[in-house]
This record gives C-alpha cells, sequence and structure tokens, in this order.
C-alpha cells in the first residue's frame, strides 16, 4: 500500500455517537483494522460526536421517534464531522442511516453482519405467545409496534426509549412487562442473557440492516478506502444492496413500518420483505430471488410490487 499509514502519533479518527452499543461498533472496527494491518490498536482513536438526534430524545424521552426526527437526526453532525476532516471515517448501525449519503460521501465498507433477530426481553413471560392478554409491551421502534399490534392486537403497546441499562429498569419498576431489542446489539455488549430468546424471522421480520455496521469516509480519501477494503465483507455488502434498494424504493424512514431480509444461497440472493399500516391494522408481504448481481434491482422490484398492493395512504395513519 503506497498510502503512509496511521500511527499512535497520527491515528486513524473514527467518529460515532456515545452510546455504549456504538462505542462497541466503533471499538470493534479499531480491532478489525489493528488487526488487518498489522498495527498497534493506538494507532485509531474514536472520537465521540453528539448529535441533534440523541439531544432530543434524552429531552423527549417519552415521545414517539416520529415526533423528533428522521433517521439523519442521528447521522448529521457525524457526517459533518466527516465531511470537515474533523475525523477520518464514521461508524454507524446500518439500520438507522438514511438510504442516500451526503454529497462527497460514501457507505462502501461492512463489517460481517451480527445475528438479524429481534430479542425478546420480558420478566413474566418467555415468548410472544406466552405474554397475557392485555399485556403492556414497550417498544420506540414502529416496525415492531407495528408488527405486534398485527399479530396481537390484544396487547398494550407504550413508548419505550433508552439504552439496555433504561429499558431493563423500566421493565422492573413495572413500567412494561415485555419489550424488544436487537440480539446484534446484546451480543456485541455481552449481554446475550437479557434476551428470554431470539425472535424467528418467520415469526418477526427484522428491520432491514439489523445486525450490520456500515463504515462511512470522503469519497475522495483512497488512503482511507485502501485501509477499509481489508476489512470489508462482500457478503453483509450483497445482501445489504438488495434490503437498502427495498427500503428506498419505498421511501422508507421512522414513519414507515418495514421490514426487510436478504440471504445469500448460492449464487442467489433471496429477499422477503413486509410493509404494514402504521397501526398494525394490515400487513403486507412476499418474497422473490436473484443473482446476487441484481441485488439492487431484487430491492426495487419487491417493493414496487408490494408497494402495488397496498395502494395510495397505506402508509398513513388511521384514526
Amino acid at each position: 500500500m503506497t498510502q503512509h499509514m496511521p500511527t499512535p502519533a497520527d491515528p486513524l479518527k473514527l467518529g460515532t455517537r456515545g452510546s455504549p452499543l456504538a462505542l462497541a461498533q466503533a471499538n470493534e472496527t479499531c480491532d478489525r483494522l489493528a488487526a488487518a494491518h498489522g498495527l498497534p490498536r493506538e494507532a485509531f482513536e474514536v472520537v465521540v460526536i453528539h448529535t441533534t438526534g440523541d439531544n432530543r430524545a434524552m429531552i423527549a424521552a417519552d415521545r414517539p421517534l416520529k415526533e423528533i426526527g428522521n433517521k439523519g437526526l442521528f447521522t448529521r453532525e457525524i457526517e459533518e464531522a466527516l465531511t470537515r476532516g474533523d475525523i477520518d471515517l464514521a461508524v454507524h448501525s446500518m439500520k438507522d442511516m438514511p438510504t442516500e449519503q451526503p454529497a462527497g460521501l460514501v457507505l462502501d465498507c461492512y463489517l460481517p453482519r451480527e445475528d438479524v433477530r429481534d430479542a425478546f426481553v420480558s420478566p413474566v413471560a418467555g415468548s410472544i405467545a406466552e405474554l397475557p392478554e392485555g399485556a403492556v409491551v414497550g417498544s420506540s421502534s414502529l416496525r415492531r409496534r407495528a408488527q405486534l399490534a398485527n399479530r396481537r392486537p390484544d396487547l398494550q403497546l407504550v413508548e419505550f426509549r433508552g439504552n439496555v441499562q433504561t429499558r431493563m429498569r423500566k421493565l422492573e419498576e413495572g413500567v412494561a412487562q415485555a419489550t424488544f431489542l436487537a440480539m446484534a446489539g446484546l451480543n456485541r455488549l455481552g449481554l446475550a442473557e437479557l434476551a428470554q430468546g431470539a425472535i424467528d424471522p418467520g415469526d418477526m421480520l427484522p428491520a432491514v440492516a439489523q445486525g450490520a455496521i456500515g463504515i462511512e469516509r470522503r469519497s475522495a480519501d483512497s488512503r482511507v478506502a485502501g485501509l477499509l477494503e481489508a476489512i470489508h465483507d462482500i457478503p453483509t455488502a450483497q445482501r445489504l444492496a438488495a434490503e437498502r434498494a427495498f427500503l428506498a424504493a419505498l421511501d422508507g424512514s421512522c414513519e414507515t413500518p418495514i421490514a426487510g431480509l436478504a440471504l445469500l444461497e448460492g449464487g442467489s440472493l433471496r429477499l422477503r420483505g413486509e410493509i404494514l399500516r402504521p397501526d398494525g391494522s394490515e400487513a403486507l408481504s412476499d418474497a422473490a430471488s436473484a443473482p446476487v448481481e441484481d441485488a439492487a434491482e431484487l430491492g426495487r422490484a419487491l417493493a414496487a410490487g408490494l408497494l402495488g398492493r397496498a395502494g395510495p395512504g397505506f402508509f398513513d395513519w388511521r384514526g
């Protein structure tokens, strides 16, 4: 490699949010880069950047995310720092990322994908089916809430945000009898034992790109591109190409309940997708397969089919 390598005196700076999970993901990225290039861990520095979304979420802890803003609220300041050159790359949870990046930035490196499944967390039941009629379930995810309302309309759904520790405390205080987290996050935090079990994707299809870490860089930065190439996971990229094209074609945001999961089957991708009315009163799903090189077209075609079945106003709130 002709580009100069980072050193402890001149480290590569990775920008991230300050949550325990975000820090765990950034440190995993640092460890992978250090190992891939035979460099000391001190050649990589994690830079915490506080975002508008984090600040608003702290102030309005009991308001739905859709009232706080869209996904960009949790990435804007990080991307601005990347554009300015304050950091060299940004580490993101891909399920939180908008489908389009700002001019001059590119997302083309993904770490190997973790467990894609949702985790069921409850002190009183071992699964969704075991929850008593009328039980209170907390979740900030519109996708999870709509899926749950569709499968178990008898349950009471309440807003439930905060880090893992905050949510566990709320369960202990009886604010709700169950909640959901991502198995990937629990695994990365070493807290998998908090889950009563992982939910089969056939029962609850996960969010698009759930379990995947993406690394964003300046498109003109060939030095960083060369460093990242060594840790890029191609199978994850192939799966996300289909899933994120599916999401983009549906204009997915925090206000639209959308689920999608692509799996590799030999040289093909099989993509499953689901869209729901926000109140859970209707759910539409479909699946299709295509060669991996047609991943983006697969995602767009599956989205078009579901939108055609849904008709106008499917994502509008009722009542």
